[in-house]
């Protein structure tokens, strides 16, 4: 039986569902199961039903068009690139010249 989505996906490449790559997939469905407990939380809590589907409805909006944004603009691996871009320190500061002396002694 065929599904109503279409999974592309070819020989050593992510998963791809309506434009969202490899771990956005993941991303998303997070993001979904964290509505749905939010929901259910509020829903026991007392919150009028009307304003959790508006609530969780516009949250899925902006989840949704979060995580599609980020897929089209990093790509399969580009936010874990990101994320290790931003550990690098953007320059190496030596206010003694005793590490440059040291270098030249080790050559010898």
């Amino acid at each position: 039986m065929t599904g109503v989505f279409t999974i592309n996906k070819g020989i050593n490449k992510a998963i791809e569902l309506k434009g969202i790559k490899a771990q956005y997939l993941a991303y998303l469905a997070a993001g979904l199961v964290g509505l749905l407990i939010v929901f259910a939380v509020c829903y026991v809590a007392g919150v009028p039903t009307y304003v959790l589907i508006l609530g969780v409805l516009l949250l899925g909006i902006v989840l949704f068009s979060w995580v599609s944004r980020f897929s089209h603009k990093y790509g399969q691996h580009g936010l874990m690139k990101l994320a290790g871009y931003r550990q690098v320190t953007p320059a190496i500061t030596c206010r003694t010249r005793k590490m440059f002396f040291d270098i030249l002694k080790n050559k010898k």
